[in-house]
């Protein structure tokens, strides 16, 4: 008891540790993960008090208050609706336990302590997180030029007549075009599923 007391004041039982993939169905975080629609588990990491599962959609972060609690808070951040910011990774010194890696999902920031000898795991985390953040920002560049671009052709049209037609006989067309092509940019620049990233990054996750 008073070993556990002295952790939680340490700071210690918040030092994390990988998960291996053989052991992701061992974990709590996996109960709450769409197998049923294809989401995969593809880092998970663990420590006294929370979880973080990372999947090909979303982060999943079990929140807890102590080691000493069982109780637990469910937070889900997929990544297209929750853009990822400021990925930073900071290795360990001489004397230290651990590393941490730090990220922010929309505004909520992040900061995972992790023991040090998970430093090349970390470090492929860090590659993967850091890419889809770039991935977001490009696309969101992409996305926002498209809308802009499709703004100046609908100004255009309301300056009169496109080829000799009317703007008013010319609209319902129009309409179905502009929707019709803001439909496919959006499924081309919103990224809901970044599997492929984590297995460009990552050891691919098991199906056994």
């Amino acid at each position: 008891m008073f070993g556990k007391l002295a952790a939680d004041a340490l700071g210690l039982s918040d030092i994390g540790s990988v998960v291996k993939p053989q052991d992701y169905d061992k974990v709590d975080s996996d109960d709450y993960v769409f197998h049923e629609d294809h989401e995969k588990i593809y880092f998970l990491i663990k420590s006294k008090t929370d979880e973080y599962c990372f999947t090909n959609r979303a982060l999943i972060h079990l929140d807890g208050t102590s080691a000493m609690s069982k109780k637990r808070m469910l937070y889900r951040y997929s990544y297209h609706a929750y853009p990822i910011t400021d990925v930073h990774l900071e290795t360990a010194g001489t004397v230290d336990m651990d590393i941490e890696i730090k990220f922010t999902f929309g505004s909520k920031a992040f900061s995972i302590d992790v023991h040090k000898k998970h430093l090349e795991e970390l470090k492929d985390l860090y590659k993967s997180l850091l890419k889809i953040a770039e991935t977001m920002h490009e696309n969101e560049v992409a996305h926002d030029n498209a809308k802009a671009s499709l703004q100046l052709a609908a100004t255009t049209l309301g300056r009169g007549q496109v080829g000799g037609t009317p703007v008013v006989e010319a609209f319902k067309e129009i309409n179905q075009s502009a929707f019709s092509w803001l439909s496919a940019a959006q499924q081309k620049y919103v990224v809901k599923d970044f599997g492929f990233v984590f297995e460009r990054y990552l050891n691919p996750p098991t199906t056994e």
